[in-house]
């Protein structure tokens, strides 16, 4: 494609020739002559110096380069979008595949496509133009709107409900049981019913292998345009706000409840019961007991504001040597008091 055709579909501003031929897209270090790239962050800019990327998306602040630019306010959407233009993923085959198993009662939309082995429960009713691939299990009693994706090997358990435009990654679980067990006198535990749902709202997407946990009673529920990354578990009872960002290994315990904007990086965990503001950013491996006030920015364990946590990080690798120092001044200050004793 033509690099002027790509400026046209992204209606994005040329500088320089037009008539380059991208064949594909790629990161500043890895692109050829015949590829595309981007540069967002002004960090990298030694990398743009040294890319032989035949062209390159910048922003409008950006120093010029030898090669045809393409003009963005966000070159990081920008070269997401351009990647549509190249890559198509494999087209789902529409309508019902003869192994699917659809309760007589369940209700699908328009123009579905149910993978191989798919299983819909009874009362469950799925929207218009879902794809639902091979070996996903919809429980009774589900509710799920438009352009739903289900990815092989998710599941969705009885009475949820899903937005619009929801995708589900491959192994995802929507409403499993809570950890809810109550002690018993002989120390055993009895388990505590899980009748509540989970609600997940318009735009929502789950990534493999993630757990969204059903209330005991009520609701936990995932705000619109939230994104969960793999591996992420959400505790039963919890609310996460709208656009959200939860990285992979991120623990949201039990009864949260989180505004908006927020983004958690890697490994997050946050205590149960707290209140999360809007805003804020937890770096990665921050562990969260206390509840967090808008726009913060934490990190560590037990979590602190991050400049501090970055103070207190150098600090520590200077405790050895600190330890001997006061040792010896101590030994010192001993012998100092016992000739001053001595001496009396």
């Amino acid at each position: 494609m033509l690099l002027k055709e790509i400026a046209e579909k992204l209606e994005l501003q040329l500088r320089g020739s037009g008539d380059v031929l991208i064949h594909g897209l790629a990161g500043l270090e890895e692109a050829g002559p015949d590829e595309l790239s981007f540069l967002s962050n002004s960090r990298y800019v030694t990398k743009l110096q040294a890319s032989n990327a035949g062209a390159i998306i910048l922003s409008p602040e950006a120093h010029a380069v030898s090669v045809p630019t393409l003009v963005s306010e966000n070159p990081y959407l920008s070269f997401a979008r351009a990647i549509e233009l190249f890559y198509q993923p494999p087209q789902p085959v529409w309508g019902i595949h003869p192994t699917a198993w659809i309760a007589d009662s369940a209700q699908l939309g328009e123009e579905c496509s149910v993978g191989a082995h798919v299983t819909i429960g009874e009362g469950a009713v799925i929207g218009e133009r879902a794809v639902i691939y091979p070996n996903v299990t919809i429980y009774p009693g589900v509710v799920i709107g438009d352009d739903f994706v289900a990815h092989s090997n998710s599941v969705v358990r009885e009475y949820c409900r899903i937005g619009n435009r929801v995708i589900l990654q491959n192994g995802v679980v929507i409403g499993a049981d809570g950890f809810g067990f109550a002690p018993r006198e002989d120390k055993s535990y009895y388990k505590i019913i899980q009748s509540g749902i989970v609600v997940l709202e318009d735009d929502v997407e789950i990534g493999a292998n993630s757990c969204v946990d059903r209330s005991t009673l009520g609701e936990s529920r995932i705000g619109k345009g939230t994104k969960l990354d793999n591996l992420v578990q959400i505790g039963h009872g919890a609310v996460v706000g709208e656009h959200n960002v939860l990285a992979a290994q991120t623990g949201v315990a039990g009864s949260v409840k989180m505004g908006n904007y927020n983004v958690l990086a890697g490994q997050v965990g946050l205590a149960g019961h707290i209140t999360v503001g809007n805003g804020s950013i937890f770096t990665a491996q921050t562990g969260v007991a206390r509840s967090v006030k808008d726009n913060s920015v934490l990190s560590g364990t037990p979590e602190m504001d991050s400049g501090l946590w970055k103070k207190n990080y150098l600090l520590m690798f200077k405790f050895p040597e600190l330890v001997k120092t006061v040792k010896k001044l101590s030994r010192e200050l001993e012998e100092l008091k016992q000739t001053k004793k001595e001496s009396q």
